[in-house]
């Protein structure tokens, strides 16, 4: 069998949203929670596969602490993506558009334990870093509500970095 594939633009929304955000900074705002929905889901893929292979003497304990990881990580995707559509936009959702859109990169082999609590904080690290910039952007424009998102994501990643790196000193 043949497959074409094509490479194309995010779809646009024609629809009208008028609450208060000028439309240049809702998209601005869509396209850097596209980013950090992208940053999430690859952590979110990457702490499960963790969850799956990992190995050791802490096996039990990383491997339910990684559960817990990811169970968070995929319910914050959702919101991150609803919160695109409130603004307009359409969410991306498909690995190619994430791939292009993350800094997180993904794992090309099944790392040691300890590597993978060092890569998961890395990951988490970025998340922060991307929650941040569009911090900044969602303030100078007004949207309270994106704003407090980031801050929501920024406390969680924070918080299980520390956790992650408290795990491996």
């Amino acid at each position: 069998m043949n497959y074409v594939y094509l490479e194309h633009e995010p779809r646009r929304c024609d629809v009208k949203v008028d609450t208060g955000i000028a439309a240049n900074d809702r998209n601005d705002i869509a396209e850097g929670l596209s980013r950090v929905l992208a940053d999430t889901y690859t952590l979110y893929l990457k702490t499960h596969q963790y969850h799956w292979n990992v190995t050791g003497p802490q096996f039990r304990s990383l491997h339910l602490m990684f559960e817990e990881q990811y169970r968070e990580l995929w319910a914050a995707t959702d919101e991150i993506a609803e919160r695109i559509r409130a603004l307009g936009e359409f969410a991306p959702g498909t690995y190619a558009e994430f791939t292009k859109l993350s800094s997180i990169q993904e794992d090309n082999t099944v790392p040691s334990s300890d590597q993978m609590v060092k890569n998961l904080v890395k990951g988490h690290e970025q998340v922060v870093k991307t929650a941040r910039d569009l911090f900044k952007v969602a303030d100078e424009a007004g949207d309270e509500v994106t704003a407090d998102l980031m801050v929501q994501r920024m406390q969680a990643s924070e918080k299980t970095a520390w956790m992650l790196r408290s795990t491996v000193e």
